[in-house]
């Protein structure tokens, strides 16, 4: 985080989370509506756009231009990607969709869930699933990383930010349980213990990409990719939702042994402006 620019955490999330629930809550009860069911995913589209939309308003009200540049530069330079570490930073998610369902055989799991998935888990109307899938990862982190983290650092340890955006990521999704046909809506349907387990497992993976990101100098391109993977992990094999459970536990414990290894960075205090 550069000192020289002029963070206001408190008022990003604010209209990110106003802007998003109330489209998401549009889109929602469209969703339901028989005349409007084939149009719902306009305002969700509109929502999810809500992290970047706002991001860029804030950077581009700056006084100065240094935000602006710096913030293309996080986004479009290949230079600020270690390629070894971020290749096989690549490889955490479908390890960990591996490892659980490996875990979940020893608990009567089945070994076609190593079958690839027939089709995806949700459906998006008018919007191809796998589109949305890089549109969700490209938007999200256009906002979170390009303004929304960075906020959150300010007199705080990397450990905490990293924590808070966790949860505050992780909330962001909540109006989604109300959205007919969205992942979240589907799992909600099939118990509340898969809906919580979603939100759970979002927020130890705002600690990961937060750190992947920083290890990446901040780039903003390298978070997008690195979204884009979890979503298609996700949805790559026939993973049952007891299987995702146990995913979550195992990628508690890859933040667990990064933070143990990284723990000068996640304990270093970032100054208060």
């Amino acid at each position: 985080m550069t000192n020289q620019y002029i963070y206001n955490g408190p008022s990003y999330f604010l209209a990110v989370f106003a802007g998003t629930f109330l489209f998401w809550t549009i889109g929602a009860l469209m969703s339901f509506d028989p005349g409007l069911a084939d149009y719902y995913m306009a305002p969700m589209l509109l929502g999810l756009m809500m992290p970047a939309i706002v991001a860029i308003v804030m950077i581009w009200r700056q006084p100065h231009s240094e935000m602006k540049r710096d913030f293309l530069d996080r986004l479009f330079s290949p230079r600020r990607i270690r390629p070894w570490p971020f290749l096989l930073t690549l490889t955490l998610m479908p390890l960990s969709v591996l490892l659980a369902i490996l875990i979940s055989l020893a608990f009567g799991g089945s070994t076609e869930q190593f079958q690839p998935s027939e089709a995806f888990s949700f459906q998006t109307g008018f919007i191809p699933v796998l589109g949305l899938l890089f549109l969700a990862a490209l938007f999200e982190e256009l906002g979170w990383r390009g303004y929304g983290f960075e906020s959150l650092e300010s007199g705080r340890s990397f450990l905490m930010a990293s924590i808070l955006f966790g949860i505050l990521w992780s909330l962001w999704h909540l109006p989604l349980l109300w959205v007919h046909q969205s992942y979240q809506y589907e799992i909600y349907q099939l118990s509340p213990w898969y809906a919580l387990n979603f939100y759970l497992s979002t927020v130890v993976l705002g600690i990961i990409v937060s750190w992947i990101c920083h290890i990446n100098q901040r780039s903003i391109l390298v978070a997008i990719l690195f979204h884009f993977v979890v979503n298609l992990s996700q949805e790559m094999l026939s993973m049952t939702q007891q299987t995702k459970g146990i995913q979550t536990f195992v990628l508690i414990g890859f933040a667990l042994i990064i933070i143990a290894s990284q723990w000068p960075l996640f304990r270093h205090k970032a100054p208060s402006r």
